[in-house]
C-alpha cells in the first residue's frame, strides 16, 4: 500500500497542496479593521465638513480629561483635601520599587558595583522618563532631565548644572534621614547607623578596594552625569572633552 492511500499520506498530500502563508495572502480577521468616515477638505467637504459648527469639535481642541468646563471637578470637590491642588502642573515621581530594583539587578540590565543613578535605571530600562509628561525623576519606594545622553552630546551644547529642588522640597532633601543628596555624607553615615540599630541589622562590610571606591564616589549637587560638570562639551566624533577656561563661564557653572 502506498503512502499516499493512508490517512498520514493524504494529509501530507493536502499540506503540501495548500498556499503557503505569505505577506502577500495575509489579511486581518473580518471587523478587526473599520475604516473611518473621512472628512471632507477644502471646496468639496461640503457647508462645515461634517465637523459642525465651531467650537471644540470642529477645531480638535478637546479640553484635557477631567476638566468639566471650568467648575471644580469631582474628584477635586470630594473629599475636600489641599494635596489635590495643582495636580496637572505638578512635577511627577514614578514609582520604583526595591523589588523591581533588585529584578533589574538579577537580569543585568543594573550594575550594583557602579553608582545607580537615573541615567542608569533608564539605559537599562527599568524606568521611562517622558519630560513632556513632567517627568523629573522616580520614587523609590518599599513595596528636567537628561534622558538620553548620546543625543544631547551630538547637538554640541554644554552641559547644563543641575538646578536645585523647590523651595518645599528642600528640606527633604537636605535631612539625612531620607537619605538626600544635599544631605552631610557624615550625617547620612550617622542616620544610616542608627537605622541599623534600631532594626537589629548589620550594616554590609564596605572595606573592600572596588567597593569602597565606588561608594566614596560622589556626585556634585551640580552634576547630571558622574565625571562630567557643567560646562563641558562632549565630541563623540573625536572622542574629546571641550573644557571652558574663562573665569565668568566657570563662576557661571560653579556658582
Amino acid at each position: 500500500m502506498s503512502a499516499s492511500r493512508t490517512t498520514g499520506g493524504k494529509s501530507i498530500d493536502i499540506v503540501r497542496n495548500l498556499p503557503r502563508i505569505t505577506l502577500a495572502n495575509l489579511r486581518p480577521n473580518p471587523g478587526a479593521r473599520i475604516n473611518e468616515k473621512r472628512r471632507g477638505r477644502g471646496q468639496h467637504g461640503g457647508n462645515r465638513s461634517g465637523r459642525g459648527h465651531k467650537g471644540e469639535r470642529q477645531r480638535g481642541n478637546r479640553p484635557r480629561l477631567g476638566f468639566e468646563g471650568g467648575q471644580t471637578p469631582f474628584y477635586l470637590l470630594i473629599p475636600k483635601y489641599g494635596y489635590n491642588e495643582g495636580h496637572s502642573r505638578r512635577q511627577q515621581y514614578p514609582p520604583l520599587t526595591l523589588r523591581r530594583l533588585q529584578y533589574l539587578i538579577d537580569l543585568g540590565r543594573v550594575d550594583p558595583s557602579q553608582p545607580i543613578d537615573l541615567t542608569q535605571l533608564v539605559n537599562g530600562r527599568g524606568v521611562t522618563i517622558q519630560p513632556l509628561k513632567r517627568d523629573y525623576g522616580v520614587h523609590l519606594v518599599k513595596g528636567e532631565i537628561l534622558v538620553k545622553p548620546v543625543p544631547f552630546f551630538m547637538t554640541g551644547q554644554p552641559i547644563p548644572k543641575r538646578m536645585l529642588p523647590g523651595e518645599d522640597l528642600l528640606p527633604y532633601y537636605v535631612d539625612a534621614n531620607n537619605r538626600g543628596y544635599l544631605a552631610d555624607p557624615e550625617q547620612i553615615q550617622v542616620a544610616r547607623l542608627a537605622l541599623a540599630k534600631k532594626y537589629g541589622y548589620t550594616l554590609p562590610d564596605v572595606s573592600a578596594e572596588t567597593v569602597c571606591k565606588m561608594l566614596a564616589e560622589r556626585k556634585d549637587p551640580r552634576q547630571i552625569f558622574f565625571g562630567l560638570s557643567p560646562g563641558w562639551v562632549v565630541n563623540l566624533a573625536e572622542k574629546k572633552i571641550l573644557k571652558p577656561t574663562d573665569k565668568d563661564v566657570l563662576k557661571y557653572y560653579s556658582s
